[in-house]
């Protein structure tokens, strides 16, 4: 059965099939379930020969027009990527993608003097402007605009609450993979340190894996109480480790606050890891001698472009009904905070 039977059924055109198939937002909904109600009945599938060439048609067409994404964020600074490096080598990565896909990258601030969200609408459509890369917001209850909902959006991580597609760390499976290998070294008691402000950005993703993997690895009430903390605060640290004692701990947190919890072990003279053993899990590790997950941003900012480009080809313009969430792994780093075998205690 071809696209032309169906329309003929329908009493439509084999473009409007076409734009139904698709999922087009310029389609009415009944018209959408009525041309796929008939392709379904009379067994249609697609030709994927067919769909790759046209896919390759569209993309070129969009290339020939000088296609543009802009890059946005909801932070107070015009280029949040340039002051922290985690959303640097996110924005590298992007950089890098597009240019190998033949699109250019145009930032924009929503927050400028002066700037409303209608005043930005009009702004990105006189630039060209299709799709936009969401860097996100520094707080997690921000909503994206509903001015802005005719373009194509890919955000990155879980700070806005509107339903996007997105791409973010897969924190769950971070978190388990980081016990797992603990476990393949001997430690038998592991204690949690999060961030409240990495609980909420995750999901809470961390501490349901932590209290998931322990019931299953290591039984029943065998978690220990998962400290929750803002910054490296001292007091509530030492007197957690005191009363609980773990062979390992893992420290998830934000990558700015492993110079404060390296301060706070030296300041306490407790030696890593001889005298506690510690495995991190963040954005960026670096040189601070860790052990830990560590986040992939090359793959994370190629993944943003990618579904970007995807998006547009496909005209699945503003917010979706059912978003697309790729979760990306961490990779492991190997540092100088863990002991092959735990010390007894």
């Amino acid at each position: 059965m071809s696209v032309r039977e169906i329309a003929r059924r329908a009493g439509v055109s084999p473009s409007t099939v076409s734009l139904a198939l698709r999922n087009s937002p310029k389609l009415a909904a009944s018209t959408k379930r009525r041309v796929r109600a008939i392709a379904q009945r009379i067994g249609y599938h697609p030709n994927a020969k067919v769909v790759a060439l046209m896919s390759q048609l569209r993309a070129s067409r969009v290339q020939e027009a000088g296609a543009c994404f802009g890059i946005i964020s909801f932070y107070d600074t015009p280029h949040p990527w340039e002051q922290m490096i985690h959303m640097t080598l996110i924005y590298q990565s992007m950089v890098r993608r597009a240019t190998e896909l033949g699109y250019r990258l145009e930032p924009f601030w929503l927050r400028a003097p002066g700037m409303n969200y209608r005043r930005a609408r009009d702004i990105l459509d006189a630039r060209g402007i299709q799709g936009l890369l969401c860097f996100g917001s520094s707080d997690v209850e921000q909503e994206f605009p509903v001015e802005l909902d005719h373009y194509a959006i890919v955000t990155v991580g879980q700070s806005i609450r509107t339903r996007l597609h997105r791409v973010t760390s897969h924190f769950f499976s971070d978190t388990w993979r980081a016990l797992e290998r603990l476990h393949d070294c001997g430690y038998r008691r592991p204690g949690l340190v999060l961030g409240r402000y990495e609980e909420m950005r995750s999901a809470r993703a961390c501490s349901s894996a932590y209290l998931g993997w322990c019931e299953q690895k290591l039984g029943p009430s065998s978690a220990l109480p998962v400290l929750r903390i803002d910054r490296v605060e001292e007091a509530p640290l030492l007197a957690w480790l005191r009363e609980q004692r773990p062979d390992v701990l893992v420290f998830a947190h934000v990558s700015h606050t492993l110079i404060e919890f390296r301060s706070f072990l030296r300041a306490n003279r407790i030696r890593v890891p001889k005298d506690l053993s510690v495995a991190v899990i963040t954005q960026v590790i670096a040189k601070s001698d860790f052990s830990g997950m560590q986040q992939n941003q090359q793959v994370m900012g190629s993944r943003m472009v990618e579904l970007l480009a995807s998006l547009i080809m496909n005209l699945d313009i503003g917010f979706p009904t059912h978003p697309r969430i790729e979760m990306v792994e961490s990779d492991w780093v190997d540092g100088s905070s863990l002991r092959t075998q735990p010390r007894l205690v």
